[in-house]
């Protein structure tokens, strides 16, 4: 058990990898290791054009396969554009990486996000993703948003006909309850399934549950967050205090340790923050630790409803 920081600071930092997070293997056929790296951060503010730092942003995708991370997340709407564009220009070619992108939302401006399931629109955004990514086939295409304008059956059917025609390897959703993973699944095999869930936020439980009796990967989004259970002398605080790390590190440890089905996707746009996320990977809590978290995070859910 970490009980110092400096005492652990230097061992960890010259062997810092992703590779104690483990593996899991999307779609039953394609290994990755269970920290990823989500690339929203890369753009501007409100996701919205270039980085302020292109410089740092772009070393920060140099330094994610050095880490051992060989599962890089993006949008096409982040930027729009401007992620899947910068991974293309740093990384490509893409040497043992899995790049998973999203379509189904549209940008009219800065953190302004807009549902169009229109099969055209979905098929439209991948045929973009794949010439912006440079690749014959997108390895794992993600709905973004179910639109409630559109009947689920046509976005459902689309990316089925896609994943016939070889553009697309493996297919999931973003933000959807059980109910609709399962009426996907009448369409075309769900691989992943990409919902808010967090230590402070597990109103997504019952999907991550479904998910890990599917073998469907659950990729957490906003992954570190650990609101007002990481005040000073919580539970949080405590643990953090005696490995040595801090509140995010241990919310990482802990969706680690949660499901073997789990694939967090910290997002960064610079290379501290990214190290710093790494070293949450190899941090193992005792099943003392993962209890009381698990509680803490329960009884403020239970307080919030």
């Amino acid at each position: 058990m970490r009980s110092d920081l400096s005492k652990q600071q230097v061992p960890i930092m010259s062997a810092l990898s992703a590779e104690p997070s483990g593996q899991f293997s999307i779609g039953g056929d394609l290994a990755v290791r269970r920290l990823g790296f989500g690339a929203m951060r890369i753009t501007g503010d409100g996701i919205w054009g270039e980085p302020a730092d292109p410089a740092e942003a772009k070393r920060t995708l140099r330094r994610v396969p050095e880490l051992g991370i060989d599962f890089i997340d993006t949008a096409d709407s982040y930027g729009p554009e401007v992620s899947e564009r910068l991974i293309k220009e740093v990384l490509h070619p893409y040497k043992d990486l899995v790049i998973a992108t999203k379509g189904g939302l549209t940008r009219p401006g800065p953190s302004q996000w807009i549902p169009n399931g229109r099969p055209e629109y979905l098929r439209q955004q991948v045929t973009s993703s794949l010439k912006r990514l440079g690749v014959a086939r997108i390895d794992l295409w993600q709905l973004h948003r179910i639109d409630a304008a559109v009947p689920q059956s046509e976005q459902f059917e689309v990316v089925a006909a896609m994943q016939k025609e070889g553009l697309i390897r493996h297919a999931g959703l973003s933000q959807v309850s059980v109910a609709e993973i399962k009426a996907a699944q009448k369409v075309f095999k769900v691989a992943t399934v990409q919902n808010l869930y967090n230590l402070a936020d597990r109103s997504s439980e019952d999907v991550l549950d479904y998910c890990e009796a599917q073998g469907i990967g659950f990729i957490p989004w906003f992954p570190l967050a650990a609101g007002s259970l990481a005040k000073p002398g919580s539970v949080l605080d405590g643990i953090s205090k005696r490995h040595g790390a801090s509140p995010g590190q241990i919310a990482l440890a802990w969706l680690l340790a949660r499901s073997p089905v789990m694939l967090p996707i910290p997002g960064t746009g610079k290379v501290k923050h990214l190290e710093e996320n790494v070293v949450g990977a190899g941090i193992k809590l005792s099943d003392a630790d993962f209890k009381e978290l698990s509680a803490l995070s329960r009884k403020a859910a239970n307080e919030n409803v």
